[in-house]
């Protein structure tokens, strides 16, 4: 009975896929991704030759959680060729010309062919999927053909249909893993208690990646310049709702903004010109000769986020008040005090551990920002919250490591 949901489900998607492609963006660019795509695998892989290994990444927050793994991959096997794949169209459009990966496209729906036809043109030797994909035709043709299947970063939760009663298709996806690295030992329990000893707690990748990014920082050109001698608040990932609560703060307060949207949406973009105050320009638009004549700066493209955080004094992440709190990790490396809404946070271990050692502050609403940013303003309580999240992500680093130790385990 599983099986049959499941496959009509992805029936179903398909349909619900095409005809919204109709009229929106994303499921136009999801539809027409996967046209022809067999026959664009079959061409470029007529010239393959050497060992392959196929990372796949449902989203562009995956594919971070995965690119230090690829990175570490590539250095220690450089005569693999590397494979990578998306579900969604945010990862694909974003990291379709990513310079480690040989070939890049969106993953086929998840049938029985589609998976025979993927593994038999590509001949992968190892397979990691970050986080949450479990495709069960992809998952079992793998397994068939006994190439080895990496989760990595996973996490799992007890209301997870794994440990339901009904679930016993789902468990049965999951028992085609090869080793789960595991970003806590919670997660480890939940699989052991369902019979699964294939698991190793290694931590989550992302704190890998984010370290790299201090690391590895680069100057933006104008937004030194930008920032000038004022503190200056990055709002990263920011949707209608922070901005909501957010307004009348940016309009008050005597301090520099950087807008990064979410979704690079004209409207959205157009209202923050409208209900702001102050002097605003979008970053497509900055010089160097204007850049120092505006407060509030909006980020009118994809992909640079994570190192405007360099520039920052103090961070705001959206997400949390619509359906979920958006990677706050990337401003903790920088050591900034973290602000986010406190609706759907609380699946996030990192920003529940950064409220508990005080680096991070859960806001309800404009007043309740007001007064935690005051707080942060004293001297000693901002450095304090600085050096907590400094000091956590350093702690939490190394889960890349461990699995590449698993792969020359298994590859040698």
């Amino acid at each position: 009975m599983g099986k049959i949901s499941y496959r009509l489900f992805i029936f179903f998607y398909r349909v619900f896929i095409s005809f919204a492609a109709l009229f929106n963006k994303k499921a136009k660019l999801f539809s027409q991704g996967r046209k022809n795509l067999f026959q664009e695998l079959s061409d470029d892989f007529k010239a393959h030759s050497g060992e392959l290994a196929w990372f796949h990444c449902a989203s562009l927050g995956e594919f971070e959680q995965g690119r230090p793994v690829i990175e570490a991959f590539k250095q220690e096997f450089p005569h693999f060729k590397i494979l990578l794949t998306f579900f969604s169209p945010s990862g694909y459009e974003v990291r379709k010309d990513y310079a480690l990966a040989d070939y890049v496209y969106y993953l086929p729906l998840d049938t029985p062919k589609n998976a025979r036809n993927l593994i038999n043109i590509t001949k992968p030797s190892i397979a990691i999927f970050v986080k949450y994909e479990y495709w069960y035709f992809y998952l079992k043709a793998l397994k068939k053909n006994n190439i080895p299947i990496l989760s990595v970063s996973s996490i799992f939760r007890k209301d997870q249909i794994y440990f339901k009663k009904h679930g016993s298709f789902y468990r049965h996806i999951l028992k085609q893993v090869s080793h789960f690295f595991v970003q806590d030992y919670p997660s480890k329990e939940l699989l052991n208690k369902i019979s699964f000893s294939n698991v190793t707690v290694s931590g989550d990748t992302r704190f890998d990646r984010v370290v790299s990014i201090v690391n590895n920082k680069k100057e933006i050109p104008n937004i030194k310049e930008f920032k000038d001698k004022d503190q200056l608040m990055v709002i990263g990932s920011c949707w209608p709702e922070d901005f909501e609560v957010l307004v009348s703060f940016i309009n008050e307060f005597p301090i520099k903004f950087i807008i990064a949207p979410h979704e690079i949406e004209e409207k959205f973009m157009q209202r923050i010109e409208k209900d702001a105050i102050k002097k605003v320009i979008r970053f497509s638009k900055l010089t160097q000769a204007t850049a120092k004549e505006h407060d509030i700066l909006i980020i009118d493209n994809v992909g640079m986020l994570s190192k405007l955080y360099a520039y920052a004094d103090y961070a705001y992440i959206g997400g949390a008040f619509g359906a979920g709190l958006h990677n706050i990790l990337e401003a903790a490396t920088f050591g900034l005090p973290i602000f986010f809404g406190n609706k759907n946070y609380t699946k996030f271990k990192e920003a529940v551990d950064l409220i508990n050692l005080g680096g991070a502050v859960a806001i309800a609403d404009n007043n309740q920002l007001r007064f935690q940013f005051h707080q942060f303003m004293d001297e000693r309580t901002y450095n304090i919250g600085s050096q907590v999240n400094r000091d956590y992500v350093i702690d939490h680093k190394g889960a890349t490591d461990k699995i590449i130790n698993h792969c020359k385990e298994i590859l040698s």
